[in-house]
């Protein structure tokens, strides 16, 4: 029995053990194909793009190819990274990274070396999780030694690249149920207090503490917003608990946190929040701003000469 008030698995001052996580892993059902909707879309994108396998996960005897893909690069241009589905549950990441590919990276062919992954947690993206097998967070596992195998599989893929990048763009959804279910599950899992919090309304965007780049995320922000709206700050000033640090722009110690985009060393980096559960959105708005960040972010990157 739990004696967590809002989660069903766990008790307040005591972490899951393994009692705890087979629980949890029994309310994960398959929800949606991975091979269907991810794997044959790569697979029609063969003929423009190369089609770079960069390991596999395997969870509870399911096997799960990881797959990148690359336009044709050459030196002297700007390496971007563009990547989706870190946390598997946020399908207009996944399916943004795929829609630019298929319908607007050709207009940077010969310009920008484009490095894209459109679903990094395939395991999540099929039960429409944040965790992946083992109830741990991808995108706070950008660390050594990484405790998530999808986070570490897409380190050893930069790994040789650290340090050339010019720009990375991660696409993130804020929806609902974060605060439903995702934020009570790590309160539980962690044997702590869950302590409410007010999701945002609207597009935003994660800058770097470290390393802000308030123009970047400007340009982004003016882009996304000819497609849709732009979260407005809470009556704090803040967004998801931290300070509005511009109109739509929040901040966090990226490598600090072990979050995806402290993985290159970039000087451009960007995560997109969009929100797919608002009443004045639709899930083509959705994938429409996930596509229009990438532009843009790709747009300011070759600007810069």
């Amino acid at each position: 029995m739990s004696t967590n008030t809002f989660y069903p698995i766990g008790h307040l001052g005591q972490a899951w053990g393994p009692a705890q996580l087979t629980q949890w892993r029994a309310r994960q059902h398959r929800q949606r194909s991975y091979d269907h909707e991810v794997l044959q879309a790569v697979e029609s994108l063969r003929e423009r793009f190369q089609v770079e396998p960069y390991g596999e996960v395997v969870h509870g005897g399911e096997r799960f190819p990881l797959l990148a893909l690359r336009n044709r690069w050459a030196a002297g241009r700007p390496l971007v990274l563009v990547t989706g589905g870190v946390h598997g549950y946020e399908t207009s990441g996944v399916l943004g990274a795929l829609r630019f590919l298929d319908r607007h990276a050709a207009g940077y062919e010969g310009r920008a070396n484009l490095l894209v992954v459109p679903c990094v947690s395939p395991w999540a993206f099929e039960r429409i999780q944040r965790w992946n097998f083992d109830a741990v967070d991808p995108n706070r596992s950008f660390c050594e030694p990484s405790p998530a195998p999808e986070s570490a599989a897409l380190m050893a893929l930069v790994a040789p690249l650290r340090g050339q990048f010019a720009a990375h763009i991660d696409l993130h959804e804020t929806t609902d149920t974060d605060e439903s279910e995702f934020r009570p599950a790590k309160a539980a899992r962690d044997g702590q207090v869950f302590e409410p919090c007010t999701i945002p309304d609207g597009f935003y965007l994660v800058d770097d503490t470290e390393n802000p780049q308030p123009e970047f995320q400007q340009a982004i922000i003016d882009a996304v917003e000819r497609v849709t709206h732009i979260a407005p700050a809470d009556g704090k000033g803040e967004l998801i608990g931290s300070p509005l640090v511009a109109r739509g722009v929040i901040r966090y110690p990226l490598r600090e946190l072990g979050l995806c985009t402290s993985l290159t060393g970039a000087r451009f980096t960007t995560t997109t929040e969009v929100y797919p559960d608002s009443p004045r959105a639709t899930p083509e708005q959705c994938l429409a701003a996930q596509v229009a960040a990438v532009c843009a972010g790709l747009d300011f990157v070759l600007a810069q000469g």
